[in-house]
């Protein structure tokens, strides 16, 4: 493999490499091939060169050096974007990684972490605190990328999503300068970031509120596939009328193996995943509805917070290949019911899935505009999941996937939440804004007027 970057003189990696205090990777590295792997395994990607970063100057001098050499740039934190939008093909990783750090401030609980941890790394030192910041439902994903496109997690409806919980960034812009947003200066970035994505600039810091969660109660109830409509009729009213601290996201699945009990394996189900972070001696009165629907399998338990965050990590590791399809629900009506039952019907490898993620309860009651999520009127954030280790069944579950979205999108709110998309088209970019795509294009334009920062889900600037 050739050691040169496309148009680039290779003795200015070297002076490069000079001023970078973490490491270069170039295609010719022992390691380049496996820094090329991210977690969606049917991504292929070849970038030019990678930077790892271990601190804010190295951020700055790949960003300068980026723009002097004319080289297309990607940002890669934890290499869970389903669409592997933190790779680039010829071009510039930066890499986040190596940019490391949980510090907790006791005196008001607030928690800085950097732009390169995952989710996991945080939720361990929070936890230490008794302490939990809203984020996700897989600990492996970076922290980055999934704040900067909303968080939706099991701490969404008492919490709001990871965006409402930030207080503030560090980030450097496409014209190498480093700026600190918040509420109080560059308010309109600080905006624009949360929930904009990766359009405005690398975060090196992130600044979160968290809030005391140190154990919660919850984990799957499933019930047989034929019940779907029953179930979901149920759980539509039940998530309206249920406490702040009650999460629950509903789901069509097949019961994959171990650690299931082997009658269930390969059982097609509709199943809820629950996560309660309230006062523990409510758990009986408040799960007792749920299982007096009697649930074919049932694992309901108190358990540390970081637990549950983990509770998928072994049947979803990195190197699946995935193909995501994704819309906002304003509500669960019998016509997208019927749609369930049929298509979780045929669920055609045994990890592909469909969630319905509730985003009422605390995330509903943020104005539209008060950052870009614009669908906080919307009851659910939805995804369809076509999974699988074997790559001659990609093409399976992607038309089951793409059928089961054009099934269900009349019955959607018109957009998706954005990390929940693979790479599309312009127009379902807009869409997943709304009313709040303009204000976004204009901050663009002020901010990153040349597109540096493309590889996203991408807002274009109109100058």
């Amino acid at each position: 493999m050739q050691r040169h970057v496309k148009n680039v003189d290779p003795t200015l990696i070297d002076e490069l490499a000079i001023w970078v205090r973490g490491k270069i990777i170039r295609r010719d590295d022992e390691s380049y091939e496996k820094v090329c792997q991210v977690y969606n395994g049917m991504i292929r990607k070849h970038p030019g060169m990678f930077v790892q970063c271990v601190d804010v100057a190295d951020v700055i001098h790949a960003v300068q050096f980026a723009r002097k050499n004319n080289l297309l740039v990607s940002i890669k934190c934890g290499g869970h974007n389903a669409a592997g939008l933190g790779l680039c093909d010829d071009g510039l990783v930066i890499d986040l990684s190596g940019i490391k750090f949980v510090q907790v401030d006791v005196d008001d609980n607030t928690v800085r972490v950097g732009g390169g941890n995952l989710l996991g790394e945080m939720d361990y030192a929070t936890h230490a605190y008794g302490l939990a910041v809203p984020a996700g439902i897989i600990s492996s994903t970076g922290v980055g990328g999934l704040t900067l496109g909303g968080g939706v997690g099991y701490l969404t409806r008492k919490h709001g999503l990871t965006i409402d919980n930030l207080l503030e960034v560090d980030m450097v812009l496409a014209d190498g300068s480093f700026v600190t947003a918040n509420k109080k200066q560059h308010e309109d970035l600080f905006w624009a970031i949360r929930g904009g994505g990766g359009n405005f600039g690398v975060v090196t810091a992130f600044k979160f509120q968290g809030h005391p969660v140190k154990t919660v109660f919850g984990g799957p109830t499933f019930w047989p596939i034929e019940q779907t409509e029953e179930i979901m009729e149920w759980y539509n009213q039940f998530i309206e009328q249920a406490p702040d601290e009650l999460n629950g996201f509903i789901a069509t699945l097949v019961v994959p193996g171990p650690p299931f009990p082997t009658h269930l394996h390969g059982k097609k189900c509709c199943g809820v995943v629950w996560c309660y972070a309230g006062d523990m001696q409510k758990t009986e009165k408040l799960f007792k509805p749920i299982r007096a629907l009697k649930p074919i399998f049932e694992h309901l338990g108190e358990m540390p917070y970081p637990a549950i965050q983990q509770l998928f990590d072994g049947m979803l590791p990195p190197g699946m290949h995935w193909y995501w399809r994704a819309d906002f629900y304003n509500d669960l009506d019998a016509g997208a019911r019927s749609q369930h039952v049929k298509f979780g019907s045929t669920i055609p490898t045994d990890l592909s899935q469909m969630h319905l993620y509730p985003i009422n309860g605390a995330a509903g009651r943020v104005a539209i505009d008060a950052t870009p999520w614009a669908y906080r009127d919307a009851k659910y954030a939805g995804v369809i999941l076509g999974v699988d280790p074997d790559p001659a069944k990609t093409d399976l579950f992607t038309k089951w996937c793409k059928d089961y979205w054009e099934a269900l999108h009349p019955f959607s709110a018109g957009g998706a939440y954005s990390n929940f998309m693979m790479d599309e088209s312009e127009s379902r970019v807009k869409a997943a804004y709304g009313s709040n795509y303009a204000k976004l294009v204009a901050i663009k334009n002020k901010y990153d007027p040349d597109n540096f920062f493309r590889v996203n889900q991408n807002i274009k600037p109109s100058v």
